[in-house]
């Protein structure tokens, strides 16, 4: 959808270059929430996340694995936003 509208962006292949857990805590401070907000719910079942574990576990879980957070997620500058529906990118 970017392509086809010609605007700019980098790709970061979060698998192999995951986020560590300090700009995880930048991202979810630019999308203005915790981390439940972004969590990928049936990948934490299947991965034995407990339900009740707290903001910094659950950070340090998506950094270990980063299939538990709901992708994409655009940045610019100061601002973020989580790409569901990917239209919403265009806020940006």
């Amino acid at each position: 959808m970017l392509d086809e509208r010609g605007l700019a962006y980098t790709y970061r292949e979060y698998t192999k270059d995951p986020l560590s857990e300090r700009e995880i805590r930048e991202v979810l401070a630019k999308l203005g929430v915790g981390p439940r907000a972004v969590l990928r719910s049936a990948d934490a079942k299947k991965n034995g996340i407990p339900d009740d574990l707290d903001d910094d576990g659950l950070i340090a879980a998506m950094a270990d694995n980063p299939r538990l957070l709901q992708r994409p997620i655009g940045v610019k500058g100061d601002r973020a936003v989580v790409g569901r529906p990917a239209e919403a990118l265009l806020e940006l």
